[in-house]
């Protein structure tokens, strides 16, 4: 069965992504954003986060979206495929300032309760640092797959279509 992690920085266009290859590819789609993040932006504990996904990754099946790299060392052991959106800061902020101003005081359906899209500085901070911050880290966990995991790195949108291809005669293949 096929489980695709897809991560990358806020913004980069993860659930997007991850909603078009679920599609695709007809496997259940779980955004980890929305199983987060609960009524008024609340937060799990550590411990109840990382029981929660060692309990969605348990599944057969999935395309998983979001970064939360302390769960890492949860979710990239079962996933068979990883998809890394390594897009410029640039372009993942503009998306998020698009992303606000399209859907502003209103909830997302990629966010279930957390309540609606506002404009937070200090995740605009994230964005900008991410590639200093989160890359290092996203390149050595990459180094340590195993033989049977596949990884695509995608530095462009443009890159998409063809990942697209790719996963879906891998699939017509298996």
């Amino acid at each position: 069965m096929q489980r695709i992690l897809v991560i990358g920085s806020p913004g980069a266009g993860k659930s997007t992504l991850a909603s078009r290859l679920a599609g695709r590819l007809d496997l259940p789609l779980i955004h980890l954003d929305k199983e987060y993040f609960g009524p008024g932006w609340s937060m799990p504990a550590k411990a109840e986060w990382r029981e929660r996904v060692k309990a969605l990754t348990a599944r057969p099946a999935w395309v998983m979206d979001g970064n939360y790299a302390s769960t890492f060392d949860i979710r990239v052991p079962r996933a068979t495929v990883i998809v890394w959106l390594d897009l410029p800061r640039w372009q993942c902020a503009l998306s998020v300032l698009w992303r606000v101003a399209k859907n502003y005081g209103q909830s997302r359906p990629d966010l279930g309760t957390a309540g609606p899209e506002r404009f937070d500085w200090s995740f605009m901070r994230w964005i900008w640092s991410y590639p200093d911050k989160m890359r290092p880290k996203t390149m050595r966990m990459l180094e340590r797959l195993r033989p049977d995991q596949r990884v695509y790195v995608l530095h462009s949108r443009s890159d998409i279509p063809a990942l697209e291809a790719a996963l879906t005669t891998r699939k017509e293949a298996a």
